[in-house]
């Protein structure tokens, strides 16, 4: 094994090795597992699949969801999740809309403890109650005061140990400094905050707009109609933060303009890379129907829309892309729509509420 796979503590912070759970093996579960391990911890890695978990034990390697990278002895694959009761840290990495069941799952075998920190790892609000996943915190678990983690991060550059730069934050400023010099190493940056809302929103809002950033795309409407769309697409994210709390350095940041920049540019990004499949005239039931990973922009539309409604935002770019994964509408049609709207001056009035 290569250093920038195995353990990489040399530019890690001195803030004592611990034992980290992470609670889910998908990509960038397994990523963080890797990362975590290189900041100079030991790591036991809940996964799903009981045979999954049997295989990576054997083989040293996440052939479903990353292939091609080892796992260093320092993690211990587990399909049982009572194994990850002495970890002090835990990191909530499965998908968004299943936070809810998790945690339940996790209360049950005795792992949300008062004094064990959660750092949620997914990104996304959860459909029908509209609540960030902090909030999910709050009402399944209220013993526990979470913490989270976003930013600018592809899992397969995370695990290859390509440099990258993410935000985390917590209610409590000097927990989530102190948690960020657990994490991070030379190669995984770590900035602090305490604006858990703007964090959470810019990490769920950037997964809708890249979905209409890949639409461009598979057109073929070419990289100025993109980059337009794009800024568009940031000034709506700004525009629903302001009302829900955020502060306008954090959507900015890491976080909020970071992550949108990278997620709504790349092929790598599952979000984006469905845009460009709605773009070339493929329906999301076919894309999705033929990946093992999640797209969490589907689900984060629908929840984004009620937002802009009840707050009486107009956020005409997530509006499309709520319209088109839900089958109500096509690429063609809404970029129709967003064409024919009335010219208008680039700035937001004050109050936030005036149209892209």
């Amino acid at each position: 094994m290569s250093r920038q796979q195995g353990q990489d503590v040399s530019g890690a912070h001195d803030a004592g090795n611990i034992t980290v759970g992470v609670v889910g093996a998908g990509a960038w579960g397994t990523a963080l597992a890797l990362s975590a391990v290189r900041a100079g911890h030991e790591v036991i890695l809940w996964v799903r699949e009981p045979e999954l978990a049997e295989t990576m034990r054997r083989k040293r390697e996440n052939v479903r969801y990353l292939p091609g990278v080892e796992l260093p002895a320092a993690i211990a694959p587990t399909a049982a999740l009572e194994d990850l009761r002495d970890c002090s840290l835990l990191l909530l990495v499965t998908p968004a809309q299943a936070t809810r069941a998790m945690l339940r799952q996790m209360q049950a075998a005795g792992l949300l403890a008062p004094q064990r920190r959660l750092l949620l790892c997914a990104k996304g609000l959860e459909q029908g109650t509209r609540a960030l996943l902090s909030e999910v915190v709050h009402q399944e678990a209220a013993q526990i005061t979470p913490l989270v983690l976003s930013g600018p991060s592809f899992a397969a550059e995370v695990a290859r140990n390509l440099p990258a730069a993410v935000t985390l934050a917590a209610a409590d400023i000097a927990e989530a400094r102190e948690v960020a010099r657990m994490l991070a190493h030379r190669r995984f940056r770590i900035y602090s905050s305490d604006d858990l809302v703007g964090v959470q929103l810019g990490g769920a809002l950037k997964n809708v707009l890249a979905i209409a950033c890949g639409v461009v795309e598979g057109m073929g409407l070419g990289h100025s109609a993109r980059a337009a769309l794009l800024t568009r697409a940031f000034a709506e994210m700004r525009r629903l933060g302001r009302v829900m709390g955020a502060r306008e350095e954090t959507l900015s940041g890491l976080s909020g303009l970071g992550d949108l920049m990278l997620t709504a540019t790349s092929s790598q990004s599952r979000n984006y890379s469905l845009g460009v499949a709605l773009g070339q005239g493929r329906s999301v039931q076919e894309v999705l129907g033929e990946r093992i990973t999640v797209a969490e922009g589907v689900f984060t539309a629908e929840v984004v829309a009620e937002l802009a409604q009840e707050h009486g935002i107009d956020m005409p770019v997530a509006g499309s892309v709520q319209r088109i994964v839900c089958g109500r509408s096509d690429a063609a049609t809404e970029l129709q729509r967003l064409l024919a709207r009335p010219l208008r001056d680039e700035t937001d009035a004050p109050t936030g509420q005036a149209a892209s």
